[in-house]
């Protein structure tokens, strides 16, 4: 593996002077091809300031973020909308998805600004929907989808056009517990077979047994980083830090004791 993605000192401020505030602070992490990693810390931490920087949505205050060796702070305005498109996929709570567009359309369209809407290309898009369980959807319109499965529409166009580093903000937010997991699942083995970067940002802790690695956030800065299999399943298993804890097993402590969000105890109960 070689590294995709890389972050030195990135800080992001708002406001200026005594009345700044601090989303970011000084966050340095780096992931490898073919790797994929959960981003968690409670609400209001910097997860998704931080998910925004790294999709060259947002600048950073200072510090620099590095993507397939390139630093998008060197980069001017068009030149880092044109990278974007080509070497990032993303998708967030919003699923933004075009009205007027069928799924299969919706998912193709990303091909079409990068001019890739070959044959292969529009082959890819099916397949991608097809693994996401949307076989018998790729000719409804979003208004014709529920909340689910216009994400994982998202989801499918955010990989469609083979970006090196793919991001996702909440991607079970609008799951029932059994498609969460299959969309995660699939999500994940598309990251591995790919080999690309992948970033999720979750408050589901039971999704992070499909992770390489977990990265814990808290008022802006880096607390933990968990890259030992044993420890990622136990958090996974327990769906909370105090559950961990309780569990008797070794976690580090600043990663039991620093983040319990109200959410994380919470089952989700969107449908489908």
């Amino acid at each position: 593996m070689n590294t995709v993605l890389r972050t030195q000192d990135v800080t992001k401020l708002y406001g200026k002077g005594s009345t700044s505030i601090v989303a970011v602070d000084q966050v340095s992490l780096q992931i490898e091809r073919g790797e994929f990693v959960a981003l968690v810390g409670p609400s209001g931490s910097g997860k998704t300031t931080m998910l925004a920087m790294l999709a060259a949505l947002l600048s950073p205050t200072s510090g620099a973020i590095f993507i397939d060796g390139q630093d998008l702070s060197q980069m001017k305005e068009k030149e880092r909308a044109r990278f974007r498109g080509q070497k990032i996929g993303f998708t967030f709570q919003a699923n933004n998805l075009v009205p007027y567009l069928s799924a299969l359309e919706n998912v193709e369209l990303m091909l079409r600004l990068n001019k890739e809407l070959d044959k292969s290309g529009k082959a890819r898009a099916r397949e991608l929907l097809v693994r996401l369980g949307l076989e018998e959807r790729l000719n409804n319109l979003p208004n014709q989808l529920s909340g689910g499965q216009q994400q994982r529409v998202a989801i499918a166009r955010a990989l469609v056009h083979r970006p090196e580093v793919v991001l996702v903000d909440e991607p079970t937010a609008s799951l029932d517990t059994e498609r969460a997991y299959q969309v995660v699942e699939t999500f994940s083995n598309l990251i591995h077979e790919q080999d690309r970067a992948g970033i999720m940002v979750t408050h589901d802790l039971r999704m992070t047994r499909y992770v390489d690695k977990v990265i814990h956030m808290l008022d802006g800065k880096i607390t933990n980083i968990l890259t030992d299999r044993q420890q990622i399943e136990i958090l996974a298993k327990t769906s909370s830090f105090q559950a961990a804890e309780n569990s008797g097993e070794s976690l580090p402590l600043e990663f039991i004791f620093h983040s319990q969000p109200d959410s994380l105890s919470q089952p989700v109960i969107a449908a489908v």
